[in-house]
């Protein structure tokens, strides 16, 4: 069987794949695996055979799989690549840390607490407009911390102080997108009124047609009665410009517009009183205001449109037109400065935006008559189909080129904000994309505060590194040190490293380390690329002193330690950062490890958890498939059945092996992938384990598979709780146990109650809500942790709430 399994992996060809050295090795498999046959070929002739090329310079920096050359054959015997592994095993000189595509100050906390008195002289200012700056600096500060609950307050505190339907739009949309509703089966319509378990932040006609600040005011435009219908204007003149009466006269026509062959009967004090230069025209000094008859015929309006405005003249109403029309009536209006008639126009184009399609089609209307909120409102419609909406040519030409750039601006709807919402999607898709690079530009361009130059200068830089313009990332890099961001010299000197200058590299980050009294850990780490031996040794251990998160030195400690045939330490160091921080590469390495020395039951238990994490995630130098791996190794580890599977599940759930226990799971699903109970007990897993994002897309796949509407509402108000949704996750749990008492509803509800209020009543509640949990069905496991809920509720009231660690960590819990 093993000899089966190594053969199998042989003929994936990973030795031929991993001898060139190639920056981007995603990008280039297709080409490699055409030339692998012939190298076999001269193999079996019996011609001395190369040897591998040295590590390369360059390897991938932020790709989802570790990316490392094949390794000559150990010679001490203690492992043998070509027999265990044909891809080799990992190379400590050839691992390069990613760099962070995001603010990093020297001084992490004292920029925070900078920017926390920023926010705090703002809010005494009362300026809107500064705070949600303020905030959006909050956002882009905590990036490098990683944590989604300080991400997405900063996100909510930004919405709630913008003071405009642009951003207010924008960072709706952003708020929707952070939540993946659109990934949710079927998809709520992206510009669908909001019901009552709809956050208010994310309602696209709040952000539009809001009165007042939605941190201020509790009602939503969605649930407020209709406006009462506008007023006519309030007076007509008298055709006597002299005597400028304000006396009423009936209703009667004496002016007639002549638009080609017909001719629009109004009257002339009606359309006199829509702007100073109509009344100017009709009263004035000129010859039209002696005139019944006045030609229009070139004037861009067709006689259904003059009827129209005619009839706005009189009743002050838009309601009954059509887009058409009213798309007329608002470049009468830009033309002779009707600003009632157009803010009318505005408003009601604004409202007929339902959907991509909708917007599409009246977008160019908006800029060309420079409309403000019809073009929120079409952006707000291209924003929360995003990505999708990247892909379609026009849209992404809107939104991405300098010429879409200025019109935007032209109508009020260019700002940082939106091009920072737009160019984080993109580098989440594809950093290398061209889309990426167009976007990063834009945000440079719409960047005035420090922050926002530092940030968009940097990010430029890392897409330019990643994609392989080291001269152009070089540049940029200089360009954000000299805006102040230091961080941005650790890429300005991997740039010159890439160009072949690395003493210059060196230099750089050297005197970097020698210019701080206390310098930060990523300092050392970035020197020690540059370092061989003992030197680059110290300069890790260094780095992980000062900073212990750091993920880079116990990655090459590890692989050093692996060269020098000491397995065992080997895993042990890289276990050490695996036990507070799930990263792929990390487990990956250790799997590599395991695989390395046989191990097939724990390399194939966190190769299950890598899946977890990242159900895409291609290993071996992007050549391999997790699940793929599986299936090769399925020969030489146990087999479970469901019920032994259960059975491991409870010992490690009970023992607390989180990891063993996402294994088990995944194995569990591989058998019922429609199973949303198993989902559900993985995302709280995944909590546990502060991996939010996976977390939540466990839930949206539970919810989706969920055959019982109790259920879905259920999983939906977990969702809404973990983004920060008390009320709305409370308001689901409500409407589950309406349907259906189920242990789970009732568990939701005490879990956002006892989270959302701290006094006794509310502890007496909760354990009331448990208690009625604990009197419906469920597993073993989920039962055991509510009796040490109540117990520890009863005892400490709901001042304890918080330490309920069994189910949901402290650092999943929503705060506002």
């Amino acid at each position: 069987m093993t000899n089966n399994f190594l053969t199998t992996i042989k003929s994936l060809k990973l030795i031929e794949g991993c001898k060139a050295a190639q920056l981007y090795a995603l990008s280039s498999v297709g080409a490699s695996a055409s030339t692998s046959g012939s190298g076999d070929a001269a193999g079996g002739s019996g011609r001395p055979q190369p040897q591998p090329p040295p590590p390369p310079k360059t390897v991938s920096m932020r790709s989802g799989s570790l990316y490392y050359p094949h390794a000559a054959p150990s010679t001490s015997g203690a492992f043998a690549p070509e027999h265990h592994l044909p891809c080799g095993l990992p190379v400590a000189d050839a691992l390069e840390p990613a760099l962070d595509a995001c603010l990093r100050p020297v001084d992490h906390v004292g920029a925070l607490a900078a920017s926390y008195r920023r926010v705090s002289a703002a809010a005494a200012g009362g300026g809107d407009d500064d705070l949600c700056d303020s905030y959006l600096e909050q956002h882009a500060l905590f990036q490098s911390v990683g944590d989604a609950r300080l991400l997405r307050r900063a996100l909510r505190a930004a919405r709630v102080h913008a003071d405009d339907p642009h951003r207010r739009a924008v960072l709706a949309a952003w708020l929707r997108y952070e939540r993946r509703e659109d990934e949710l089966d079927p998809a709520p319509p992206p510009l669908a009124p909001c019901t009552a378990t709809t956050p208010l932040l994310e309602c696209p006609r709040a952000a539009l047609f809001a009165t007042a600040s939605a941190g201020v005011d509790p009602v939503c435009p969605c649930r407020r009665p209709p406006p009462p219908p506008a007023t006519p204007p309030p007076h007509r003149l008298r055709r006597n410009a002299s005597e400028m009466s304000e006396e009423e006269e009936p209703e009667t026509n004496d002016l007639w517009f002549v638009i080609g062959e017909e001719e629009v009967a109004c009257e002339r004090s009606c359309i006199a009183a829509l702007s100073k230069p109509l009344n100017t025209l009709l009263y004035g000094g000129f010859a039209e205001a002696h005139r019944d008859r006045i030609d229009f015929s070139r004037d861009g309006i067709t006689p259904r449109g003059m009827r129209a405005v005619a009839a706005y003249s009189r009743h002050g109403r838009v309601d009954d037109f059509p887009p058409d029309i009213i798309s007329q009536l608002l470049a009468f209006a830009n033309k002779f400065c009707c600003d009632g008639l157009k803010a009318a126009c505005d408003n009601k184009l604004a409202a007929m935006v339902r959907g991509v399609d909708d917007a599409h089609s009246l977008v160019d209307v908006g800029l060309e008559e420079a409309s403000h909120l019809l073009v929120a409102s079409c952006l707000q419609a291209f924003l929360r189909e995003l990505p999708k909406s990247l892909t379609n040519p026009d849209i992404a030409r809107l939104l991405c080129s300098p010429e879409g750039r200025e019109r935007l601006d032209i109508a009020g709807n260019a700002s940082f904000a939106l091009y920072y919402f737009l160019s984080h999607v993109a580098m989440e898709q594809d950093m290398k994309s061209n889309t990426t690079v167009m976007l990063l530009e834009r945000l440079n361009e719409c960047a005035e505060l420090p922050w926002q130059k530092q940030l968009a200068l940097h990010q430029l830089g890392c897409v330019m590194l990643e994609r392989g313009e080291f001269e152009d990332a070089q540049e940029w890099f200089e360009a954000a040190v000299a805006e102040g961001h230091v961080y941005s010299l650790a890429g300005e000197a991997r740039a010159k490293y890439k160009r072949g200058h690395k003493y210059a590299a060196y230099k750089l980050m050297n005197s970097v380390v020698g210019d701080y009294d206390e310098p930060a850990g990523w300092m050392y780490q970035e020197r020690s690329l540059y370092c061989v031996g003992k030197e680059k040794l110290a300069d890790l251990q260094s780095a992980t002193e000062l900073d212990p998160t750091m993920t880079f030195p116990y990655k090459y400690r590890a692989c050093a330690l692996l060269e020098e045939d000491n397995a065992a330490s080997a895993i042990a160091e890289i276990s050490k950062v695996i036990g507070f921080k799930m990263a792929t590469d990390c487990l990956e390495l250790r799997a590599w490890f395991y695989l390395a020395m046989e191990e097939y039951e724990l390399a194939v238990q966190d190769v299950r958890a890598i899946l977890t994490l990242d159900p895409t995630y291609m290993m071996f130098h992007g050549r391999m498939h997790g699940e793929q791996l599986i299936e090769l190794l399925r020969g030489q580890v146990q087999q479970w059945d469901m019920a032994d599977c259960w059975m491991q599940l409870y010992d490690r759930w009970s023992a607390v092996d989180d990891i063993g226990s996402l294994a088990v799971v995944q194995q569990m699903l591989a058998r019922e992938p429609g199973n949303g109970s198993l989902r559900f007990r993985q995302s709280l897993l995944l909590l546990r384990l502060n991996c939010q994002k996976a977390a939540m897309r466990s839930l949206r796949y539970a919810r989706n598979s969920s055959l019982h509407e109790h259920e879905r509402l259920v999983y939906e108000g977990w969702i809404l709780y973990d983004s920060g949704h008390r009320d709305e996750a409370l308001a689901k749990a409500e409407q589950s146990i309406s349907l259906q008492r189920s242990f789970e509803a009732f568990f939701l509800k005490a879990y956002a109650l006892g989270d959302s209020s701290m006094d006794t009543e509310s502890s007496l509640s909760v354990v009331q809500l448990l208690e009625h949990a604990n009197s419906c069905a469920s597993d073993n496991l989920r039962k055991g942790q509510l009796t040490f809920f109540i117990r520890r509720t009863t005892t400490w009231e709901a001042s304890t709430w918080t330490a309920t660690c069994w189910t949901r960590p402290p650092s999943a819990t929503a705060s506002r």
